[in-house]
């Protein structure tokens, strides 16, 4: 059990039968009274959201979560199929996946999020290495800093780049935005 003191961003708790994510957390202490502790939360199966208020003495209760580490196979039709250290497999959707399931690629090590033994979330590394499959050329001398310009990564999600980049250069790109982080080699 967690107490409304135990609240922060980022803490999974169980309400209403459903395990909810803190997304946005803010603690007010009115002149009078009892501390508030207001919340948003998102729903980690279906993605909603509700606010929700909680006084000092409340308590919310920890959800069944169970990790487990996997690594990414192929693609079978719409499912993303993964592997443990056991050779089992797991399919998980695209929607539990999410805009991860661009920046997958193969024997990617990812751990994967169960509640009550069903798969909810799948955390990827900080960072991947694809390669620029498609984007204009940068014009010679135009060195304007923070200039940056469309290019497609193999599996065909578009990111923000540097006028440097070129086509066949591999990049690393933070999975937690999925935005450029660096060039790792030319061509």
């Amino acid at each position: 059990m967690f107490s409304a003191s135990d609240l922060r961003k980022g803490l999974k708790v169980e309400i209403d039968d459903g395990p909810y994510v803190i997304t946005d957390f803010q603690f007010v202490k009115p002149g009078k009274g009892q501390a508030i502790y207001n919340c948003r939360l998102k729903h980690m199966l279906d993605g909603s959201t509700l606010t929700r208020s909680f006084r000092s003495n409340d308590k919310l209760a920890k959800p069944e979560l169970n990790t487990a580490k996997f690594q990414f196979s192929y693609i079978d039709g719409e499912s993303f199929v993964f592997m443990d250290q056991n050779y089992e497999q797991v399919s998980l959707s695209a929607d539990i996946l999410g805009d991860s399931r661009h920046f997958l690629v193969e024997d990617l090590e990812v751990e994967v999020l169960y509640y009550r033994g069903q798969p909810v979330d799948v955390t990827l590394p900080n960072f991947v290495e694809k390669t620029i499959e498609e984007t204009e050329p940068g014009a010679r001398g135009d060195t304007a800093t923070n200039v940056l310009k469309p290019a497609k990564i193999t599996g065909g999600y578009e990111i923000q780049v540097p006028l440097f980049i070129n086509e066949g250069d591999r990049v690393r790109i933070d999975t937690r935005t999925g935005e450029y982080a660096d060039r790792v080699s030319k061509r």
